[in-house]
């Protein structure tokens, strides 16, 4: 029997009593639930404003994945491990994460709640399975925060030409999170203005400039996209391909975003995956126009592709747009960061709060509370604020440990996400067919299977060591998400955070039996 949350009309998101049975007298014949309903029979109740658009809920998304961020960090080293045709690893994480988002969206249309992974897996597979997930998607979330924000900090000193000491590295990152706190504070409709601004800023400084660099200032044939130039050596040039993966891979999550804020978005069983899909979509095209670009506008590329420039993309920016137009850029970039900041801050709360709204964390009653006015889970937008800006003081204390804290964020993400996958396949080996009004029909298994397949590849990719000879240089990443998992599991084992929960669990089959039964009522 199918376990219910606690009956509290005064925790937010409770479910209310006899809620279900008005949804099911409410809901004309064969129509699907609306918002309020569908959540009532998943067992919450409205506590957000619902005043998120799709064009919004996408851009949450898209500034969250950031192109303009993904690709400037990650020409150089592209480049100098697979040469130009590195460009291919967009194409093929791109194709790999849309899978993942095509399983996603199955999952968030049956269930559209708040927090995103954390209730998907713990309503496909359980209570524990649920915690790793969310702690290892918290900690991964919450390092990336702080690698957008020092990584901004260096784009916000360039413009005002400011030296970018440790100090300034760390005042800037500082005040890009609390600009990002202040206005997820104001609520969810300035979220996605600033959003949507984001998002603007994002294509021109993505498509605007790439088409610009490729009309006007190609210095290369598009042939180099097939010419390796010498960096496999005299070995393999499948061995330095691989190594180039991190031009995709490190580029392609975010859209999950688009989920997080589920109970903030108008009919989101069906906008929200195709808000995914469409990040995912706009995202490759962005990343294809901004990476080849940069690469057909370099006037140092054979440099570039030996390693001998570590920051190509300023000398590009400064030869074809000149010190004014580099200037234009850096102010386009830093609202892409500011926004990007936004979006993670955003995402990160709704997880927490989540989390909290099923006892499932210390704290969980005042991290579960959202405020009367605006609407937005306040205490939990302050841990996602303070728990990156104690990182960002602990790097102003040993900025050599920046590296080690952020290696491990994107393996775990993709970790996460692959407990939703597999946590999805597992339900359908048992025979649910997801009840949500954004389906794959028969498709569903194939996707499932294949998003498996890809991820798995793609986390043996990101796990792999390094070549230095220096053990922990190698082995960062694998470090860094042991001790994730290994603090999760203590935790997990010894304040037992699952047996001070009864909400819902492993229910994926009876939701979808209960959805169909509402909506022939």
């Amino acid at each position: 029997m199918t376990q219910q949350p606690p009956q509290s009309p005064q925790q937010p998101g409770s479910p209310q009593p006899g809620a279900q049975s008005a949804a099911r007298a409410g809901t004309p014949a064969g129509a699907h639930l609306s918002d309020g309903d569908h959540l009532s029979v998943l067992g919450y109740s409205d506590s957000f404003d619902r005043s998120m658009s799709l064009w919004a809920n996408f851009a949450l998304g898209f500034t969250y994945l950031s192109p303009l961020v993904g690709v400037y960090s990650l020409l150089a080293v592209a480049l100098a491990a697979g040469g130009p045709p590195s460009i291919w690893w967009i194409v093929i994480v791109a194709a790999g994460q849309m899978l993942v988002a095509l399983v996603f969206g199955e999952v968030v249309s049956q269930f559209p709640i708040a927090g995103g992974i954390y209730p998907w897996t713990r309503r496909l597979w359980g209570k524990k399975y649920a915690w790793m997930a969310a702690w290892v998607y918290i900690c991964a979330m919450i390092v990336t925060t702080t690698s957008v924000a020092e990584f901004g900090a260096g784009f916000v000193a360039s413009l005002f030409d400011f030296e970018l000491t440790r100090n300034v590295t760390l005042v800037l990152a500082l005040v890009l999170l609390v600009l990002a706190l202040a206005i997820n504070f104001s609520g969810t409709k300035w979220l996605a203005r600033i959003a949507r601004i984001g998002l603007f800023a994002e294509l021109i400084g993505v498509i605007g400039l790439g088409l610009f660099l490729l009309i006007f200032e190609r210095k290369h044939p598009f042939s180099v996209f097939f010419d390796a130039m010498g960096v496999a050596g005299d070995g393999s040039y499948l061995a330095a391909f691989m190594g180039a993966a991190v031009a995709g891979l490190f580029l392609f999550y975010g859209f999950e975003a688009c989920a997080d804020v589920a109970e903030e978005v108008t009919d989101p069983a069906r906008r929200i995956p195709k808000a995914m899909i469409m990040t995912i979509l706009v995202g490759a095209v962005s990343a294809l126009f901004s990476f080849g670009g940069y690469v057909l506008a370099a006037p140092n590329l054979d440099e570039i592709v030996a390693g001998e420039v570590a920051d190509p993309i300023p000398s590009i920016l400064e030869g074809s747009l000149g010190p004014v137009g580099a200037k234009l850029f850096l102010l386009i970039a830093i609202l892409a960061f500011i926004s990007c900041v936004l979006s993670l801050q955003a995402a990160a709360s709704r997880l927490i709060f989540s989390f909290a709204r099923d006892g499932m964390m210390p704290g969980h009653r005042w991290l579960s509370k959202v405020t009367e006015g605006t609407k937005v889970p306040r205490n939990a937008l302050i841990v996602a604020c303070t728990a990156p800006a104690l990182i960002c003081v602990l790097i102003w204390f040993n900025d050599g440990i920046l590296v080690a804290v952020t290696s491990f964020a994107i393996l775990g993400i993709y970790l996460a996400f692959q407990m939703v996958v597999l946590a999805s396949l597992r339900q359908r080996a048992k025979g649910w067919k997801p009840a949500g009004p954004w389906s794959l029909g028969a498709w569903g298994i194939v996707v499932n299977v294949l998003a498996l397949a890809y991820g798995i590849f793609a986390m043996i990719l990101l796990a792999r060591p390094g070549e230095t000879g220096e053990f922990f240089a190698d082995y960062v990443v694998l470090i860094g998400l042991v001790v994730v998992l290994a603090v999760g599991f203590l935790y997990l084992f010894i304040a037992r955070p699952d047996r001070k929960s009864d909400a819902p669990e492993d229910d994926a089959i009876a939701v979808a039996e209960a959805i169909r039964a509402h909506r022939g009522a």
